[in-house]
């Protein structure tokens, strides 16, 4: 027991100790946060569909008609209508020819990932990938190779060290914490050249990036050429879940193989109802990836006015770099005092002395609320004397 105390209190002189804040409204681009009204500036619901009434009364529905739960597993007695219904649209509309649901992003990856990268391979991964690939590199049999961020040039050299044993090139789609996009393109290239597969996450992309938000590999063009592509249902789509889109030899592999399907009870149905009447609505009304993009881009053209450092990216994510984790927790305090809700993200999710403020944008923000959120930002930046001292963006720390 006194490990645990210690290990807490330890946590808590470092500026890492977590709590959990209370939400008590539907994810909008305002909430109620602990009783209070916040402009919400940090959550992932970026097409706003999470608290959309057709998105809404679909999980209803589905709960009157199908249940609550699915009651076991896909493999068992689980499988049901809206599971099929869903696999089937995913994959029209990201073009591939079968699709098969997780219960989450995390599953997905780590599921994925430990089946296709069996022991005597190696996999290939990038500095900056989220954790639950990260995770998915360890928890499978393969050596793992952590190449730069975004460097293919110190990919290729991996590649060409492991020869006939590379089986697995993954990246994330839209980076999560810096929002940048991976080098697509040349990661395919090279995926061809050595004959090995490449796997992309559209967690943050699926929705946000590309032609009609079918993402990142759609925005650059490619199609078979990336093997995997893994989403998620609780991001722009507002609902639960995930899925791995891929050829349906590919997906019937992992249907037999990868453990966190096989072995997790199946999505709740109204969860699926809510995610394919969000895939429904993304579908028929593309405007909405248009607003966030050009909901981004005003708010950091607002910081860029106000002297704050946003990076090069261009997408939903806006990250402010700080440094140290407790002047970050101190800025967001701050502005949580002035109405806005920018969580600090802090070690172990960002590497130390990378702590920032994760800005994200929805497509239901006003322009005129994002531009006073980046003046009440400087302001209090200002204020606590990190405005002009915040540290460039870092690299994480080798991953494998």
């Amino acid at each position: 027991m006194t490990d645990v105390a210690e290990r807490l209190a330890e946590l808590g002189d470092r500026g890492l100790r977590r709590r959990l804040r209370l939400i008590d409204s539907p994810q909008g681009p305002r909430v109620l946060l602990d009783g209070r009204p916040v402009l919400l500036l940090c959550s992932n619901n970026y097409l706003g569909l999470a608290d959309h009434p057709e998105v809404r009364a679909a999980a209803a529905e589905a709960a009157m008609r199908w249940g609550a739960g699915a009651g076991a597993s896909r493999l068992i007695s689980g499988n049901m209508t809206p599971h099929r219904r869903l696999e089937q649209r995913l994959a029209e509309f990201k073009g591939y020819e079968a699709a098969l649901l997780f219960g989450s992003g995390y599953l997905a990856n780590t599921g994925a990932i430990a089946a296709l990268a069996p022991r005597g391979t190696v996999v290939f991964s990038d500095q900056l990938n989220h954790a639950s690939i990260v995770d998915g590199c360890r928890l499978a049999r393969a050596e793992t190779f952590v190449y730069r961020h975004r460097d293919v040039e110190h990919l290729a050299w991996g590649l060409c060290r492991a020869r006939e044993k590379a089986s697995l090139i993954v990246t994330d789609g839209v980076f999560s914490m810096d929002g940048d996009i991976a080098p697509l393109p040349e990661l395919a290239r090279l995926a061809r050249r050595h004959r090995c597969r490449l796997m992309v996450d559209e967690a943050h992309a699926t929705g946000a990036v590309g032609p009609g938000g079918r993402g990142s590999v759609a925005a650059a063009g490619l199609g078979e050429e990336v093997d995997v592509i893994v989403g998620t249902l609780g991001k722009a789509l507002g609902s639960y879940g995930a899925f791995v889109c891929a050829t349906g030899e590919l997906v019937e592999y992992l249907l037999n193989c990868a453990r966190p399907f096989i072995f997790s009870t199946a999505p709740p149905p109204p969860t699926v109802a809510a995610g394919l009447a969000a895939l429904q609505l993304l579908a028929s009304d593309p405007r909405r990836v248009e607003q966030l993009r050009s909901n981004a881009a005003v708010l950091r053209a607002a910081m860029a006015a106000e002297g704050l450092p946003t990076g090069d990216a261009e997408t939903q994510i806006v990250p402010l770099p700080v440094g140290d984790a407790g002047p970050a927790m101190e800025l967001s305090e701050r502005l949580l005092e002035g109405g806005v809700f920018a969580q600090g993200i802090r070690p172990p999710t960002v590497p130390e002395g990378s702590s920032r403020l994760r800005f994200t944008v929805m497509s239901t923000h006003r322009e005129q609320e994002l531009r006073d959120a980046a003046r009440l930002t400087a302001a209090a930046a200002r204020e606590l004397g990190i405005a002009r001292a915040a540290a460039p963006l870092a690299s994480a720390p080798l991953a494998a």
